[in-house]
């Protein structure tokens, strides 16, 4: 499995920008990864910063490209 780094690197050079670490670990819970929850997340059932429509499709992506789904 890619590390947050490997796939923020991937979208970088893709897409032109880095997505935040919350965004792939919200995309990682709806593609049923199961994510380790951040010990600074302050609420186990809401997010502050989900990830972003337009974006969803680009993380998707660079899951596929590490064959993670």
């Amino acid at each position: 499995m890619a590390t947050y780094k490997q796939i923020q690197e991937y979208v970088k050079q893709k897409h032109g920008y880095i997505p935040k670490t919350c965004w792939i670990a919200h995309m990682k819970e709806l593609s049923g990864l199961h994510p380790k929850m951040s010990p600074r997340r302050y609420s186990p059932n809401a997010r502050v910063h989900p990830c972003p429509i337009e974006k969803q499709d680009d993380i998707k992506e660079s899951f596929q490209y590490f064959k993670m789904i």
